[in-house]
């Protein structure tokens, strides 16, 4: 059974930064945590859930989505076994439920085809 749990949400005022943190209980008989790609996506209220960045099991690719470029970084940390999202100069549109997703595969995901889920943490983003 896999488990996600996110950190590092919260309010911040725009233009401010934080850094969310995602560790994983991924291990099987076959996989580790290293073995998985993962991303990150939001959902804000009344909106559908949409990738911000995701990235390859050995974090050597990584995929924004064009409107997610420039101020968000996904990196994973495979020996500390934690997937990290960099936000930098939020806005109140940032504003909205931000979760980690694992997917049992090497290359880069660039859909919402994950397959284990968190339960998100809030960001919000004050104006």
């Amino acid at each position: 059974q896999a488990l996600l749990e996110e950190s590092g949400g919260g309010l911040v005022q725009a233009g401010g930064s934080l850094r969310l943190s995602c560790t994983g209980s991924l291990h099987t008989s076959q996989r580790t945590f290293s073995s998985y790609s993962m991303g990150w996506f939001r959902q804000a209220p009344g909106k559908e859930r949409e990738l911000v960045a995701s990235i390859s099991w050995n974090g050597r690719e990584t995929y924004y989505p064009e409107s997610m470029k420039g101020r968000f970084t996904i990196s994973k940390d495979n020996a500390e076994e934690k997937l990290y999202l960099q936000m930098d100069i939020l806005k109140p549109e940032d504003t909205a439920v931000y979760y980690c997703a694992a997917k049992k595969a090497t290359l880069v995901v660039t859909t919402t085809n994950f397959d284990y889920w968190g339960q998100g943490t809030q960001v919000t983003v004050s104006s």
